[in-house]
């Protein structure tokens, strides 16, 4: 099969380092090396937090 353009990608918490959301994005905006990082919130802590993506695989 050809590999998609799209890839799974979880949201952790930069202090707790917990999964807080997971979303797919275009691998054509996100060169390989590039990381995106947003303020959130994180419902286990409750509060706003920078969140770093990471790739995960995503099971079928």
């Amino acid at each position: 099969m050809a590999k998609g353009k799209r890839t799974y990608v979880g949201l952790y918490s930069e202090q707790t380092g917990n999964l807080c959301y997971v979303t797919n994005i275009q691998k054509k905006n996100f060169p390989q090396g590039k990381k995106l990082s947003l303020r959130k919130y994180n419902p286990k802590t409750r509060q706003h937090e920078v969140l770093k993506m990471k790739e995960i695989k995503k099971g079928n």
